[in-house]
Parts: C-alpha cells; sequence; structure tokens
C-alpha cells in the first residue's frame, strides 16, 4: 500500500471499473426511496399497491438469475453488454420523470420499470460475476471485494439521505434522473476499459442446468449455499417485521430509526475497512465463520430491546452497527472464496443458479414472518427469526470451509466434469 492508497486503486483499470460500480451503487440508493415514494406521493399508492411495487422489483431476480447466468457465459463480450444495460437501465429511469412532466405517470408504468429495471440489473451481475475475475488475481480478492463492498456501505450511508434530499428538492419522479446518471456514468467507465475477456462457453448437453448441478456437487459451495440460504429465510423475517417493531411496539420515531440504521452503515464501512487484516490473520474460511456469527448473533439485541427509550435506542444501535461489521466479513470472504472456487468456463451459470436458490428464500421468510407475527406477536417472531440466522453457521462446521485458509485456484475444468474442489482447499 502506498500513501494509504490500495494497490487494486493504483491500477488504472480496476480503478476506473471501481469508480463506476461506486457511482451506481450510490444512484441505487436513491431509486430505493425515490420510487416507493413516487408511488406514495405522487399517486396515492396503498399498502396493497406497494405490495406489488414490492414484487416486480424482486420477481427478475428470482425468475431470470438462472437463465440470464446460462446466457452470459455463451457471451463473447460481457464488457458490453454491461454498458448496454447499463444504459437501457437509465433509460427507463428517465421515462418516469418525462411521465411526470406530461401528467401521464401511472402506478403500471412504475411497475413495468421496477421490473424492467430488475431484469436488466440480473443480466448485468451476471456478466460482472466474470468481468470480476478477469480483472482481479485471485490473491487480491479480498482485497477487491473490500473495495466494492466499502463502496456499497457508503452508498447506505449517504444514499438514503441524498435521495430524500432530492426527492424534497425536485419531487420523487425527477429525484430518479440522478441514478439515469448514475448508470451513465457507469457505462462510461466500463467504456475505458478493455479486458481479455474469457472464451464463450459452446451451448450443449447440460448448459443450461451446469451451474446448478455444480453448487450443489461443490462440498463448499454446497455448505456456503445451505448457510446463506438459512440466512436469507429468517433475516427477511426479521427484515418483514423490524419497521413495524420498531414504530409501533418500541415507540421510535422516523429520525430515530433513521439514526439507527444509519448506525448499521457506519458499521458496514468499518467492516468492509477492516476486513482484509481479518481474513489476513484468520484466513479466509475461519473469517467466514466469524463473519456469519458476527452478522446473525447482535440481531439478538432487537428483540431484547423491549421497555424505556434510554435502554432501547442503544440496544437497537449496537445491535445494527456490530451485524453490519459482520455481514461485510461474512460477505467479503465468502464472496472471495466463491469467485476463487468458480470455474471461468461456468461462472455466470453458477453464480446465476446460486443467487436464484437464494432469492427463493426470501418470499418465504416474508410470508412466514406475516404468518407467525400474525399468530404469536411480533416481538416472539424477531426471537424465531434472529435465533434461527445464528444457526445457519452449523451448515459450515462439518465442511471444508472453516479449515480453509487462503484462497485456492481452480484448475479451470469443463463443465459438466465433476471435480472436488476440497480437495485444492487446505486442510
Amino acid at each position: 500500500m502506498k500513501l494509504g492508497i490500495p494497490a487494486l486503486l493504483r491500477e488504472l483499470t480496476f480503478r476506473r471499473y471501481w469508480t463506476g460500480q461506486t457511482v451506481s451503487l450510490l444512484g441505487d440508493q436513491v431509486s430505493l426511496i425515490a420510487i416507493p415514494l413516487a408511488a406514495v406521493l405522487v399517486l396515492g399508492a396503498d399498502a396493497a399497491e406497494m405490495g406489488w411495487l414490492k414484487t416486480a422489483e424482486l420477481l427478475p431476480a428470482l425468475l431470470l438469475n438462472l437463465p440470464m447466468g446460462a446466457w452470459a457465459d455463451r457471451l463473447a463480450h460481457r464488457r458490453r453488454v454491461m454498458i448496454a444495460t447499463d444504459l437501457c437501465r437509465a433509460a427507463l429511469l428517465v421515462t418516469l420523470p418525462v411521465a411526470y412532466a406530461l401528467d401521464a405517470l401511472t402506478l403500471g408504468q412504475l411497475y413495468a420499470v421496477a421490473f424492467g429495471v430488475g431484469a436488466i440489473t440480473v443480466l448485468f451481475e451476471a456478466c460482472n460475476a466474470t468481468l470480476f475475475a478477469v480483472l482481479v488475481p485471485t490473491e487480491r480478492y479480498v482485497q477487491a471485494n473490500s473495495l466494492i463492498n466499502g463502496s456499497r456501505s457508503m452508498a447506505w450511508l449517504m444514499g438514503p439521505s441524498a435521495g430524500g434530499l432530492l426527492v424534497q428538492l425536485l419531487t420523487a419522479p425527477l429525484a430518479l434522473l440522478a441514478d439515469a446518471l448514475t448508470y451513465i456514468l457507469s457505462a462510461g467507465w466500463l467504456a475505458c476499459i478493455k479486458p481479455v475477456e474469457p472464451t464463450p462457453a459452446p451451448a450443449g448437453k447440460g448448459h443450461f442446468t451446469a451451474g446448478l448441478r455444480w453448487v450443489v456437487r461443490e462440498r463448499p459451495m454446497r455448505a456456503m449455499f445451505a448457510m446463506s440460504g438459512t440466512i436469507q429465510f429468517f433475516n427477511f423475517m426479521f427484515h418483514t417485521l423490524f419497521v413495524l417493531y420498531a414504530t409501533t411496539e418500541l415507540g421510535l420515531s422516523a429520525g430515530v430509526l433513521g439514526a439507527v440504521l444509519g448506525a448499521g452503515a457506519v458499521g458496514g464501512l468499518i467492516g468492509a475497512a477492516c476486513s482484509g487484516t481479518i481474513v489476513r490473520s484468520l484466513g479466509v474460511g475461519p473469517s467466514i465463520v466469524v463473519g456469519c456469527l458476527g452478522f446473525t448473533l447482535p440481531l439478538l439485541l432487537i428483540p431484547l430491546a423491549y421497555g424505556q427509550l434510554l435502554v432501547v435506542i442503544p440496544l437497537l444501535v449496537l445491535g445494527e452497527f456490530l451485524s453490519c461489521i459482520g455481514v461485510m466479513l461474512l460477505d467479503i470472504a465468502a464472496g472471495s472464496l466463491q469467485m476463487a472456487l468458480i470455474p471461468d468456463a461456468i461462472r455466470s451459470r453458477v453464480m446465476g443458479a446460486y443467487r436464484t436458490l437464494n432469492h427463493g428464500f426470501r418470499p418465504l421468510g416474508a410470508l412466514t414472518a406475516g404468518v407467525l407475527g400474525t399468530a404469536i406477536g411480533v416481538r416472539p417472531t424477531l426471537w424465531i427469526a434472529t435465533a434461527g440466522a445464528v444457526l445457519s453457521v452449523l451448515w459450515l462446521v462439518p465442511s471444508p470451509v472453516p479449515r480453509t485458509r487462503v484462497l485456492p485456484r481452480n484448475s479451470e475444468p469443463q463443465p459438466g466434469v465433476q471435480t472436488e474442489a476440497a480437495g485444492h482447499m487446505s486442510e
């Protein structure tokens, strides 16, 4: 490291790639608040209509990750596709302020744009997994993931405030012009790099399902998927009821709740900054275990918080702060190990299958939260959700993951040829 600048950021190609990712992540946070506010404040959407809007936003990730991943592995120029997806997302978002200016904005258009942006984002991420592996050598995966997750935490910290200010100054639909601009900037940065991309995978028997079969077959990946899927299920139970619990049962105002969530974003920044040091000290596998517990254990403080606000608020702040440190360590360490294990020839298909399976647990968790919250109450359901998330670490214990000290170098097997990834791992 030189002058406090990470080594990767001194490399022009990665710096351009990272800059594009950073501005796009910030814009995404603007949309995250501006689109729902456009539905509520401009179009008067009710609870059911807001539910449909959220469904339109999440559905592409569940339905399209697998086919988009299969398609992306057959593309010769993934970077060009990513540039096109950025420009398409910008164009879709621009239709909203234009329709608003013409007094023609409708909920149907919001649904369509939310679904369209979600679908195009799935394709972008499918291509991005391969581009990341091309740009970053294996030994720097942790550092690269730390930088990108640091940008994500900064976006969590700054984005909602910036989005709220833009909505207040410009109205919600016009604020979306800021997100459209970030996609254009992202496309511009991607256009400035010229990576050598891997040869496209040939189409053949089993092409579509190769990624799914690989995830299920490989012991370390299977354990990380089981752990992640369990967390997704219980975490979406938690998040479905968290705001309701904080506002109705604990009596927090919107401002205080925002401060609690802001503490989480600060924790995420600290976690991203410290993860590289932790992974070097403990090893990548133990860091995944520590990150899993560091993410889930502090959330037990949320249902524990009850009674006087002088007790409740510190517990909530501490829970969010520590949990977000843990989730950054988990995401960086697990993401780096996954990137190192997956063969380039099936990278997009594996990530597509992995995301499809994980996203499938989200609506199940949300539905379960609604049923249990009604039947036994919000706080007992939060206890179940947080305790269940902690138990997700048990999937890792019998696997090779906790014994993995360094990132393996995969031997690039052909799709469909069985390999034993654990053979490459430190025992």
